[in-house]
């Protein structure tokens, strides 16, 4: 095993300029990719909307993105290029979305994930997600359900220290996860 030097990721707003990389990243990563055209719309026309894309030397390796329904944190989609997962990308991406969703005043923050997808879930449960229902044959691809899980209220203290340890322990990893989550 080849030891690697710290990964500095920086996260940031998605870009029109972004969008070939995101939608090459979102063909890799999903068996039902959303049409190219899907992400433009999303940052260009719907108000409700946040994405954001994390940087590796300029390279996008990852992006998320939630929208705010009243006081709802609703989180689209998520992922990380295959060549760039369990080094702390997807982790900054998430404790990004979760900063944004507190700043707009969310009460809580939602998603759905396959049940399959363990890691991904492991990821969610970390960070203070935790199951509250599932979607049958909620993807269209194979019919597998989803689950739903969700937060605690994300202005409480018990999830606002939580975010706050492990966004510190993210900032003093050595190699796969070294560097600074940029606040969009």
């Amino acid at each position: 095993m080849v030891a690697r030097p710290p990964v500095i990721a920086t996260v940031e707003p998605m870009s029109v300029d972004d969008l070939e990389a995101v939608h090459r990243i979102e063909r890799a990563s999903f068996r039902t990719p959303w049409p190219a055209h899907a992400y433009r719309t999303e940052i260009e026309t719907n108000r409700l909307a946040q994405y954001v894309v994390a940087r590796v030397d300029g390279r996008v390796v990852g992006y998320a993105g939630m929208w705010l329904m009243v006081d709802e944190a609703h989180i689209t989609t998520f992922a990380v290029d295959p060549d760039w997962r369990r080094q702390g990308v997807g982790e900054r991406l998430l404790v990004a979305l979760l900063d944004l969703a507190g700043a707009r005043a969310a009460r809580e923050a939602t998603l759905e994930v396959r049940l399959s997808n363990l890691p991904a879930r492991r990821l969610y449960e970390k960070y203070g997600f935790r199951p509250v229902g599932v979607r049958p044959r909620y993807y269209s691809d194979d019919n597998e359900d989803a689950l739903i899980m969700t937060t605690e209220p994300l202005a409480s203290a018990r999830m606002l220290e939580r975010v706050q340890l492990l966004r510190e322990a993210l900032d003093q990893r050595g190699p796969g996860g070294g560097g600074r989550t940029e606040r969009p």
